[in-house]
């Protein structure tokens, strides 16, 4: 088999993606290593000189580039590669790029071959597998407004060896005008739904999956239509704590914006428009006075709870046969209790 295809993924002992750095960043095969055969710069330089010049200028000067680029990676990366070595390579389609480290490494003996089509044809799984994939499993949706502790209950339930789809964590988000996280990027809408498919490929369909009620954004991302619409159609269990232990918790995870109510205040100003600037003008004020619980509070009241029951009607609609937890507090100790007790039921 001179080529290999995405269903083989498995079968090697390593999967290389030989594109620049920038294409790299954007999306790749899972736990894919990046060894570049041209940087974001000779790419681009190369591409410039397809255009401006002739295709036979660019590949003469592509092809020196290639070669010192991969004699770097063969005195590295492959230098204490045993000679049962097979790994994948893939490029962009499968072409020249690719073709040029599997040519090597085979002329040295690994076992190397080349993805078929390349990050293409595996994009192209990706997007049909999160058409049907997400409908093949049962889902447990944990709801409750802000604050509850959703987030920190998927993760006690994964430390239960549960199987959880932490879809927060996968976007690097936490779903709400305040959610970004400090010093962590959202990943491309790609990279996403990458994560999203690798996790599901990894669950057993006779169990169920732990999910949290998500809107279909998080952050700029947006959750796949097959996989909302199978979590909008499951059964939810509902946290329902008081609203110190909200405070409390809230007050912990968004820490970052104590010490910096300048930046707090500047995402507030966002919801002028739909709170009215006098309200959220108090709001501001509190965050500059330090007034950290009476702020939260005061969110969660006149914000964020109203917006909660209007998504909640809309899209996970209590049912009768929704298990409901009432937690007195949202400690660790309380939540892992918690996620025991769902651990047992389900």
């Amino acid at each position: 088999m001179r080529a290999a295809t995405v269903t083989d993924l498995a079968r090697f002992d390593e999967v290389i993606d030989v594109r620049s750095p920038g294409e790299f960043a954007e999306d790749r095969v899972p736990g894919a290593v990046n060894l570049p055969v041209l940087d974001d710069a000779e790419r681009a330089r190369i591409g410039t000189l397809y255009k401006q010049t002739s295709a036979f200028e660019a590949k003469k000067t592509g092809a020196a580039l290639v070669a010192r680029n991969i004699a770097h990676h063969l005195d590295t990366w492959f230098a204490d590669k045993p000679k049962s070595y097979r790994p994948l390579v893939y490029c962009w389609r499968g072409g020249g790029r690719s073709g040029a480290m599997t040519h090597i490494l085979q002329r040295i003996g690994f076992g190397a071959m080349q993805l078929e089509g390349g990050y293409k044809a595996y994009r192209r799984h990706v997007v049909a597998e999160l058409a049907h994939l997400p409908a093949t499993f049962e889902y447990r949706v944990v709801c409750g407004p802000t604050g509850s502790g959703k987030s920190r209950l998927l993760a006690a339930l994964a430390d239960e060896g549960t199987q959880v789809l932490d879809l927060e964590s996968l976007a690097a988000h936490r779903g709400s005008l305040l959610g970004a996280l400090p010093d962590a990027p959202q990943p491309s809408q790609k990279a996403f739904e990458s994560a999203i498919r690798a996790m599901l490929t990894r669950f057993d369909p006779a169990r169920p999956v732990f999910v949290e009620s998500e809107s279909k954004r998080i952050g700029a991302l947006t959750v796949p239509e097959a996989l909302i619409a199978a979590m909008r159609a499951s059964p939810c269990v509902r946290i329902e704590a008081p609203l110190a232990a909200r405070v409390a918790l809230l007050t912990e995870d968004y820490a970052h914006y104590l010490v910096d109510p300048d930046a707090l205040n500047a995402r507030l100003a966002h919801l002028s428009e739909l709170r009215g600037g006098q309200t959220v003008s108090a709001w501001q004020a509190m965050a500059r006075a330090g007034a950290w619980p009476e702020l939260v509070a005061a969110l969660l009241n006149q914000h964020y709870d109203p917006a909660y029951r209007k998504s909640l009607s809309h899209n996970y609609a209590p049912r009768e046969t929704d298990l409901v937890l009432d937690p007195t507090d949202l400690g660790l100790a309380s939540l892992r209790a918690l996620a025991r007790e769902l651990a047992g039921r389900y």
